[in-house]
């Protein structure tokens, strides 16, 4: 790994171990993913004073982070757009770079510390598979030249329409392969969905053999996410990549304390959501 990687990689991990609060939902064009999010100023203002490890936006947002002078969250900018997140499957399914040209050249030009790209694996739509793997490899020859870490999210999608958790499954012989092929495509980063069995992921940083995310979908109640949390990271995960688990709960700000006391000070479950309550 080039030094100029490692520099970005340790803004992003402390001691191996991150934090990424992702609002880059906006990108996904569904109303849902928006709750929380109308005010992206105020999200993003309150999201600093918090103090996770990084936060995850797109370009067009970026400069609500990046603006602010003083010691802030690293930036983890997403780089492609899709029609997979909607509710209802289209009849083109399909994922493009915002730049296909120079696909790097905003997080470039934001200094990010990292840029995330999905995988979609979708039951009989080869098509934007295969999108996802070109679109890996503009993203992974551009990374090598100009040494940014490449975070690569795979999803398998659920054979009938999206909703609720991003239509995303746990099953974990359909992850662990998909997760092994974002690795041989050159992830220096993986963002997986949790296993159905959480004793079971495991085997997903096995397959990843680099840091692993694991990604929240769909907004829960807080005590069982503070606890499955936990036991996530008790398999081996290097942190987490939570959206809605965090702006769209009551108290962002303390989701965000709760859940650093699990990821850097190895809180379990119950303590971090006395954490959260005690604020």
């Amino acid at each position: 790994m080039l030094v100029t990687n490692k520099v970005r990689m340790n803004r992003l991990f402390h001691h191996g171990k991150c934090l990424d609060v992702a609002i880059d939902h906006g990108i996904a064009n569904e109303p849902d993913f928006l709750i929380g999010l109308e005010n992206i100023e105020g999200v993003m203002e309150n999201l600093i004073a918090a103090q996770p490890d990084a936060i995850q936006v797109n370009y067009g947002q970026a400069d609500l982070l990046q603006r602010v002078a003083g010691r802030k969250p690293a930036l983890v900018m997403r780089t492609d757009v899709g029609n997979a997140y909607n509710a209802a499957r289209h009849r083109e399914m399909w994922a493009v770079l915002h730049n296909p040209d120079e696909p790097i050249l905003a997080a470039l030009q934001m200094d990010a510390a990292a840029v995330v790209v999905n995988l979609y694996l979708i039951p009989d739509e080869p098509g934007i598979f295969r999108m996802c793997v070109e679109n890996i490899g503009r993203l992974r020859q551009a990374c090598d030249r100009y040494a940014m870490p490449l975070m690569i999210e795979p999803l398998v999608m659920a054979p009938a329409g999206q909703g609720a958790a991003y239509g995303s499954l746990g099953d974990v012989e359909k992850i662990v392969p998909l997760v092994r092929l974002a690795r041989e495509l050159g992830a220096d980063i993986i963002k997986a969905d949790p296993t159905e069995n959480i004793e079971d992921f495991h085997r997903v940083v096995e397959a990843a053999r680099c840091p692993t995310l694991v990604r929240g979908g769909g907004k829960g109640e807080l005590g069982p996410v503070l606890a499955k949390s936990a036991a996530l990271m008790a398999q081996g995960a290097s942190g987490m990549v939570y959206g809605r688990n965090v702006y769209q709960h009551d108290n962002p700000s303390r989701v965000v304390k709760a859940l650093m006391a699990i990821i850097h000070q190895g809180a379990s479950g119950p303590d971090a959501l006395e954490i959260y309550q005690q604020g």
